[in-house]
């Protein structure tokens, strides 16, 4: 068995007044409306982009068994 971890990724905080750049990392994340969640693997990528707009979302370490 082995064990995968995951990044659950929240939307809080409305993007309106931020640039169109942090709009898009938001919308590239899979999030469509505030309060959704998605799940992305733990790779570097995906940190990147959560580190850029970590004003605006919540990050929650998942372990994945499988």
């Amino acid at each position: 068995m082995s064990t995968q971890t995951k990044l659950r990724i929240t939307w809080v905080k409305s993007s309106i007044g931020y640039s169109r750049r942090q709009k898009n990392t938001i919308r590239s994340l899979g999030l469509r409306r505030l309060g959704d969640v998605v799940e992305h693997p733990d790779t570097e990528g995906i940190r990147g982009m959560v580190e850029k707009v970590s004003h605006l979302v919540k990050i929650e370490q998942v372990q994945e068994i499988g």
